[in-house]
């Protein structure tokens, strides 16, 4: 499998990943995801999936420590539709952070999330969508880039790094003398929501044509307070800037519901499968989010698959017993597999092949 996979260029993997996609939006089962009138959620985030002190190829990252130590490494962009009540993700296919041929520098997460975007935009011109980022993304450039190719989006922002931002906010605040939208929480006792948004400003100095609408919100927890900030494209307004916030914070779902379950949950993707002398190990990365868009899609879509694993409690627990019936059964479908799941098998004793030696 090593030697037939690591000549195979990494992109080749997009048209069956897309195909599912389609399908999912010609069955009308994407429309669950679809939390904002402005189009679906798409978080965007990197994960490192190699890490060696030994072995590199010539797509590696490097990173020289203070002792001499040189550490190669690779990390991926990875990208989902999410929505806030769902606990399933639709993966899109990851865009690698890897050096780039012809250069001598190291890869960037934002020079990633180009690539991503505008692939993602030349395959699918009508989707509608929100990027939701971290806080290397709020800035002059990269905002105009997700203009120019159809994105809304919601990016974290720091006042330590957006300071004139912060303080054109702050005095329209001031001018306009407005009160904060204070929402009591239906769910958690003794939680509070307090908003603070203001429209059309600046990104910043050098950029005074990139207009953003800024939106700051605290969360209130008996003594508890925890501060939140996004720039946004999409007007702010007493009516959504509860969604707005929502929306804000699912970009953990590329974390939690992404990596934490392809890291921790069975997946291993941070278990070195072979780096290869050319593509393997980025291959590897590509089949593995495609396994887990299928997976995600049958928890979706699926009643049968729905119902295996409510009953063996964690994702885990199912590999483990998918594995056991694929050793020892010959299944004509994986519809049959998911059926001796549930209901499970007759145990009978194992026929024993005749010895031939």
């Amino acid at each position: 499998m090593r030697t037939i996979l690591d000549p195979v260029p990494p992109d080749e993997l997009r048209p069956a990943h897309n195909n599912i996609l389609v399908a999912l939006q010609r069955g009308k089962a994407l429309e669950r995801m679809q939390y904002l009138e402005e189009g679906y959620l798409m978080p965007l985030d990197g994960t490192g999936y190699f890490s060696s002190e030994k072995r590199f190829s010539d797509h590696c990252q490097t990173k020289i420590h203070a002792d001499g130590r040189v550490t190669y490494s690779l990390q991926m962009l990875g990208s989902a539709l999410v929505h806030p009540e769902r606990k399933e993700v639709i993966p899109l296919i990851p865009e690698i952070i890897s050096r780039q041929d012809g250069s001598a520098k190291n890869d960037c997460e934002l020079n990633a999330s180009r690539r991503s975007l505008i692939k993602f935009r030349e395959e699918h011109p009508h989707l509608k969508v929100v990027v939701t980022q971290d806080a290397i993304s709020p800035n002059g450039p990269y905002i105009g880039f997700l203009k120019d190719h159809g994105y809304h989006f919601i990016l974290t922002v720091k006042e330590s790094d957006h300071t004139c931002l912060f303080a054109h906010f702050d005095e329209g605040i001031k001018q306009a003398d407005s009160e904060p939208l204070i929402i009591e929480d239906s769910r958690v006792p003794d939680r509070f929501h307090y908003f603070h948004w203001f429209n059309g400003l600046s990104i910043n100095d050098s950029h005074r044509d990139v207009l953003v609408n800024v939106l700051e919100y605290y969360e209130v927890t008996g003594e508890a307070r925890k501060r939140f900030c996004w720039v946004t494209d999409i007007p702010l307004s007493l009516e959504n800037v509860y969604k707005i916030m929502r929306a804000g914070r699912a970009r953990w779902k590329i974390e939690n519901e992404t990596f934490n379950t392809l890291k921790n949950q069975g997946y291993n993707l941070e278990h070195n499968y072979g780096l290869g002398k050319s593509n393997l190990s980025m291959v590897f990365v590509k089949i593995m989010m495609l396994a887990f868009l299928i997976d995600q899609t049958q928890q979706l879509c699926c009643t049968l698959f729905q119902a295996v694993l409510k009953k063996m409690g964690s994702k885990r627990a199912l590999w483990e017993d998918m594995r056991s019936l694929f050793r020892w059964f010959i299944l004509e479908s994986m519809e049959m597999l998911y059926l001796a799941l549930l209901h499970g098998v007759t145990k009978q004793a194992p026929i024993i092949e005749a010895d031939t030696s």
